[in-house]
């Protein structure tokens, strides 16, 4: 039995160009991917924060040290400059591997520069 997890997230990127005439998915400064372990044509989630629109594409490479985030094709209609977005990829882990799996999470500031890292999300308290 395999289960799907969060392999990689980056939160909070910024937006910084929505091609709407491109073929299609999601252009990420190629030191961020690096980073999270996120690869090239890999499928991602994206939810947007800032109106709820919650939607499937796949990575490709931007310019190392841009801090481009592209919505290209399509999902420009669902996210544009300015907007605050969550990307995440998942992946299926056997029962063996869950034991030691850790995602990569890459938080973002302003202009989409590196706040921090970690390998587990904070416990939600009521």
């Amino acid at each position: 039995m395999f289960t799907i997890m969060l392999k990689a997230k980056l939160h909070m990127a910024r937006v910084t160009h929505a091609v709407l005439n491109y073929e299609g998915s999601c252009a990420i400064d190629g030191e961020l991917l690096d980073m999270t372990g996120i690869r090239e044509n890999e499928q991602i989630q994206i939810y947007n924060v800032e109106n709820g629109q919650r939607f499937t594409t796949y990575a490709i490479r931007g310019e190392e040290g841009s801090r481009l985030i592209s919505i290209n094709g399509a999902a420009a209609h669902l996210a544009g400059p300015g907007d605050r977005v969550i990307i995440c990829s998942y992946a299926h882990y056997s029962e063996a591997e869950l034991d030691n799996h850790q995602p990569s999470l890459v938080y973002l500031q302003e202009g989409n520069v590196v706040s921090h890292t970690s390998n587990a999300i904070p416990v939600q308290f009521a």
